[in-house]
């Protein structure tokens, strides 16, 4: 996944209202307000004076032309848009990545399904059984080589286990994928210490028969691609 343009650096100020932030780009002009596209808490990853990399775009309608793609924190780059990871999930699934994610005819976005809820990706093909994925960023972590997921409590995550696990038991295939959007990272672990309610829907949807992947991603100035896949320990 390439970005359209190239990003424009800058170093971060504050974030606030959890979908802006204050940055001052490094091109010495005066301080800027940007668009964060991520609801969650960004925990570890919002330091005043990190560096942070920003797309610009010169619609007419939009109030704040930067949005937030990444972040530098201990040396490597994160990102941190939380609309990017389908992309990515869809062009590690095509290409393989996923060997028992391959090979299907069909893959359709933003299905409904469950209750009240819409699938990330579908997948369908002859003689297969469909396979509904949802796809979770990852970006946080906080032991060398471990990325951990959530970095806060998410009852919607928690809710997308339990319906993943009513698919399976309505004879499709259930899928988690995780992509984690930082390249130190070697492994993944559910977060039970910050979030003790998803890490028991997981272990409920495990053993419910729910599949479970993560992809580590290199990231780069000009773009974020997933390139291989990564154990999730307990």
């Amino acid at each position: 996944m390439n970005f359209a343009s190239p990003l424009v650096t800058g170093r971060l100020v504050q974030r606030y209202k959890r979908f802006l932030a204050d940055i001052i780009l490094d091109d010495g002009g005066a301080a800027i307000t940007s668009s964060v596209p991520n609801t969650g808490s960004m925990l570890g990853l919002t330091d005043p004076g990190i560096p942070v990399w920003l797309s610009l775009s010169d619609g007419a309608k939009r109030k704040y032309p930067h949005t937030l793609q990444m972040v530098e924190v201990g040396g490597t780059m994160v990102g941190i848009n939380t609309g990017l990871p389908n992309r990515i999930a869809e062009d590690a699934i095509l290409a393989g990545m996923i060997p028992s994610l391959s090979g299907y005819a069909e893959l359709r976005r933003e299905q409904k399904y469950g209750a009240n809820s819409r699938i990330d990706i579908l997948l369908r093909g002859p003689d297969r059984q469909p396979a509904y994925v949802e796809v979770k960023n990852v970006h946080f972590s906080r032991k060398a080589g471990l990325a951990e997921f959530p970095d806060s409590p998410t009852a919607r995550g928690a809710k997308h286990l339990d319906e993943l696990g009513n698919m399976v038991e309505n004879g499709f295939r259930g899928v988690m994928l995780y992509v984690v959007q930082r390249g130190d990272c070697e492994r993944l672990r559910i977060c039970g210490d910050l979030d003790p309610v998803y890490a028991m829907a997981f272990d409920r949807a495990m053993k419910r028969g729910v599949e479970a992947y993560a992809v580590k991603c290199h990231i780069t100035p000009t773009g974020i691609a997933a390139i291989s896949t990564m154990p999730i320990i307990d």
